[in-house]
C-alpha cells in the first residue's frame, strides 16, 4: 500500500480524474511487481481508506482494469492480477509485442536453430520451389520466467541475412530487413499436451493446449513465414471481434 500511495502522489498533478489516476497507479504498481502474479489486491475498502479516496473511485478504477484484462474478479475472493495472456486474433502482432503489452518481459530458450531446404509441406505452404533454402527456429517462449508456448518457425532464407540475427523477436528481425508479414492466415485447434511438450512447458502430460498455425505474407503477396506454436491452455486466451454481415 505504501508503494501504491507513493505512485499516486507522483501522479497528483496530471489533471486526470481521480479514478484514472488510480488506474495509472495500479498499472505502474503491477509493472513494478508491487503485487505479484496471482496475488490479490487489497480489498476495495482497504484501498479507499489507505489512499483517502472514495470506494466509488476505487470501484471505477478497478472496473476499467478488469475490462482491459489486467485484473480478474473472483467472486468471494477479490481482485487478482491476471496472469493469462490475451491474444487478439484480429491483430498481427508478435509474441514479444503481446507479452510487453502486458508489462511482462519476453525471452526465449532455443531448442534448435538450423539452415536447410524446404520439406514438401513447407514448400506447399510457403509456395517455394523444391530445394529452396529456409531457416528454422525452434524455441520455448517465456513471459518473465513462465514458459508460455513452444514455437516452430520456418522462414524463407531470403528474408533474413543469417540465423544469428533473430534474438528475442523474430518479427523485429524481419522488420529490419523489410520482410515483416503484413497479413496472415491462422488456424487454431485444441490438443492435449504430450509428455515432451508438457516437460518443456513445465506442466503435466494430458493438460489442455492450443495449437496455432500461422502463414505470414508480405505486402506483395509472397509467403515468408510458416509457424506452428503450442500454447499452454491455462495461460492463453484467443479473442476476435466479430461483426454482422
Amino acid at each position: 500500500m505504501t508503494s501504491l500511495a507513493e505512485i499516486m502522489r507522483g501522479m497528483g498533478q496530471t489533471g486526470l480524474p481521480l479514478y484514472q489516476q488510480l488506474q495509472r497507479a495500479l498499472r505502474e504498481a503491477i509493472d513494478r511487481r508491487v503485487f505479484g502474479p496471482e496475488e490479490a489486491l487489497p480489498a476495495e475498502r482497504q484501498l479507499a481508506a489507505g489512499l483517502c479516496v472514495s470506494r466509488i473511485t476505487v470501484r471505477k478504477a478497478i472496473d476499467g482494469l478488469v475490462d482491459e484484462g489486467l485484473l480478474v474478479r473472483r467472486p468471494g475472493s477479490g481482485n487478482f492480477i491476471n496472469t493469462r495472456i490475451e491474444k487478439n486474433f484480429a491483430k498481427l502482432t508478435s509474441f514479444s509485442e503481446d507479452i510487453r503489452a502486458r508489462g511482462r518481459v519476453p525471452r526465449s530458450v532455443w531448442l534448435k536453430r538450423s539452415e536447410g531446404t524446404v520439406t514438401p509441406e513447407e514448400a506447399l505452404r510457403l509456395r517455394l520451389s523444391p530445394g529452396a533454402p529456409v531457416y528454422r527456429f525452434n524455441r520455448i517462449r517465456f513471459a518473465d520466467d513462465m514458459p508460455m508456448c513452444l514455437e516452430y518457425a520456418t522462414i524463407a532464407a531470403g528474408a533474413l541475412p543469417s540465423l544469428d540475427v533473430v534474438d528475442v523477436s523474430m518479427y523485429e528481425a524481419l522488420e529490419k530487413t523489410g520482410h515483416r508479414p503484413v497479413r496472415a492466415l491462422q488456424r487454431l485447434s485444441a490438443l492435449l499436451l504430450n509428455a515432451e511438450q508438457a516437460q518443456l512447458l513445465q506442466t503435466r502430460e494430458g493438460d489442455a493446449g492450443l495449437a496455432v498455425e500461422r502463414l505470414g505474407f508480405l505486402r506483395d503477396g509472397r509467403a515468408v513465414e510458416f509457424c506452428r506454436s503450442i500454447f499452454r491452455g491455462d495461460m492463453y486466451d484467443f479473442v476476435a471481434e466479430l461483426n454482422a454481415p
